[in-house]
């Protein structure tokens, strides 16, 4: 491992939140971030690290956590049962549970610590995926100073993929101290530089809650009252790594509105929906959505996701875009960042989902439109 320089007692502290991809390049370069493979084009965005799958999955009986006295490959021996070699890609069928050892393995110093969430592109194929650390009591949260591998648990729900090593499913933030944006700065933001709007209005609406943006379900649609999106059961395999490859018709049906702008949700099916609001992240900022308040219904965000930095920003030609909630309701969380990034969500980075509206996963061909 490349020596890290030793920043001497004099030296500025490094400031707090969210890194951007220049020091996420860093930390690779220095071995602080450990590929087992070089990395690949376009894995490191503008706040967050792409995570590869390893060459081998574990179809496990249960899913688990290691706990604080134990290494998740101390586990494992007793729940697999069966290994799967990913070099020529293999199926991953509905209804199991697989453990993935990642490509990527950490050497964090102790300033810094990490989350996992999957990609937007994985929760809306409702593929259950989290990170898991060696002796971690929590799933997608990674300890400052950790040291050791990290695996993928990956669950499809609806439909079933085909994976490869390489395959991108979550994605890694790196955090430094405190990062969380008080209610005082999101009320700022929101008056200075707007960060919820009413979709095609350029006015800000007032923030409702200052722990962050709670978002809610557009029961408006568009001309053919086209709100949403459920998934057909038994549809056929999504390759994963295959893009504007497959007809919707043939793993969607739509979704409109009823009389009032009202739908009613089975808990059994899984459904795309678009937000009502509009939101953007300013460039000196990051947002992860987050479940809401179990108090104001049962549906919730099933697969919460980051948001990176230029997201439907005006700066990276974004202009406010919509998000898209895989089922339930949710709330966006902003925090901030340790510096801006040098390039900005959608721009030339072949962003899916810059300026979306109600939209599938970046696996689907745009409805109506043949292969």
């Amino acid at each position: 491992m490349t020596a890290v320089p030793h920043r001497s007692a004099d030296a500025p502290a490094a400031p707090p939140g969210i890194l951007p991809a220049a020091e996420i390049a860093t930390l690779c370069a220095s071995g602080r971030i450990r590929p087992a493979e070089p990395l690949a084009p376009g894995q490191i965005q503008p706040a967050s690290l792409d995570l590869r799958l390893g060459r081998v999955a574990y179809r496990i009986r249960a899913s688990f956590l290691p706990g604080p006295d134990a290494c998740v490959a101390t586990k494992l021996g007793g729940l697999k049962l069966h290994e799967i070699d990913l070099a020529q890609g293999a199926v991953l069928e509905t209804g199991c549970v697989y453990l993935v050892p990642l490509l990527e393995s950490l050497d964090l110093p102790p300033a810094l610590a990490a989350s996992a969430n999957p990609k937007s592109s994985t929760g809306r194929l409702d593929v259950f995926t989290r990170v898991i650390a060696d002796f971690a009591r929590e799933f997608d949260q990674v300890p400052a100073g950790y040291r050791g591998p990290l695996y993928a648990e990956i669950s499809p729900r609806t439909f079933s993929i085909l994976v490869r090593t390489g395959s991108r499913l979550c994605q890694l933030r790196l955090r430094r101290g405190e990062a969380a944006v008080t209610p005082e700065e999101m009320a700022r933001l929101q008056s200075e530089t707007g960060l919820v709007f009413q979709a095609g209005d350029a006015a800000p609406l007032p923030l409702q809650d200052a722990r962050g943006i709670a978002l809610s379900v557009d029961l408006a649609g568009d001309g053919d009252g086209l709100v949403g999106y459920r998934a057909k059961r038994h549809s056929g395999l999504i390759d994963v790594d295959r893009a504007a490859a497959y007809d919707p018709a043939e793993f969607w049906d739509p979704v409109r509105a009823r009389p009032a702008r009202r739908i009613v949700l089975d808990p059994n099916e899984f459904y795309i929906l678009a937000s009502r609001e509009a939101v953007q992240i300013p460039p000196d900022y990051a947002a992860e959505m987050v479940p809401y308040d179990p108090l104001v219904g049962e549906f919730r965000v099933h697969y919460a996701g980051f948001f990176d930095p230029g997201f439907g920003a005006r700066e990276a030609d974004g202009h406010g875009a919509r998000a898209v909630l895989e089922v339930r309701i949710g709330r966006l969380v902003y925090e901030r960042m340790a510096a801006r990034p040098e390039t900005l969500y959608g721009q030339d980075l072949g962003s899916s989902y810059q300026r979306q509206g109600l939209k599938l996963s970046k696996h689907f061909r745009p409805p109506g439109r043949d292969a």
